[in-house]
């Protein structure tokens, strides 16, 4: 069994939205955790939950961060976390998987497949200890979380697009 310890300093979890039908609108949260349980030898046999604080999101600009907090998007006083808890997880080659769980936001629990990709480990210099990295990346709609809120544009279409892309890029100190 092999324990990981997610190094927030050299971990990120970024998404883009597309904006005005014409650009993308970019953010962040900054405050997650991802456990995972399992062997790194075998990955399709472990579990990996991750739980987001839908307070730190970020998006570089204070009253779209308010707003997104509110009842028009994640209603962040009443549903403060994001969790996603695996159910399983496919090989789809030496270093990429597929990983299908179980995705909750404002309390709407949907099944979700995201891409892994896993970067391997290596010794830190610094400490002596071992790291290992993932890439992960997905899309979800956000409508179907009940985050609906959107404005018609006078030149046709609307304010925001309905998929939200995402990035999250993970390292994590390695002890068995």
């Amino acid at each position: 069994m092999t324990t990981l310890t997610l190094d927030q300093v050299h971990s990120s979890l970024n998404f883009q939205i597309k904006h005005m039908m014409v650009s993308k609108a970019k953010g962040e949260f900054e405050t997650f955790n991802v456990e995972f349980s399992g062997d790194l030898n075998d990955l399709p046999s472990s579990k990996v939950t991750a739980t987001i604080s839908v307070d730190s999101i970020n998006t570089r600009n204070e009253q779209r961060d308010g707003h997104l907090r509110s009842g028009d998007f994640f209603e962040a006083d009443q549903y403060p976390k994001i969790v996603f808890q695996s159910t399983a997880i496919h090989k789809v080659s030496d270093d990429e998987f597929e990983v299908t769980g179980d995705l909750t936001i404002k309390g709407i629990t949907r099944e979700e497949t995201f891409t892994v990709e896993y970067n391997g480990s290596s010794k830190n210099p610094m400490d002596g200890s071992t790291v290992a990295g993932f890439d992960v990346s997905g899309k979800i709609d956000r409508e179907a979380y009940g985050l609906t809120y959107n404005a018609a544009l006078e030149t046709g279409g609307v304010l925001l697009g309905k998929v939200v892309k995402f990035e999250g890029n993970f390292e994590f100190i390695v002890s068995e």
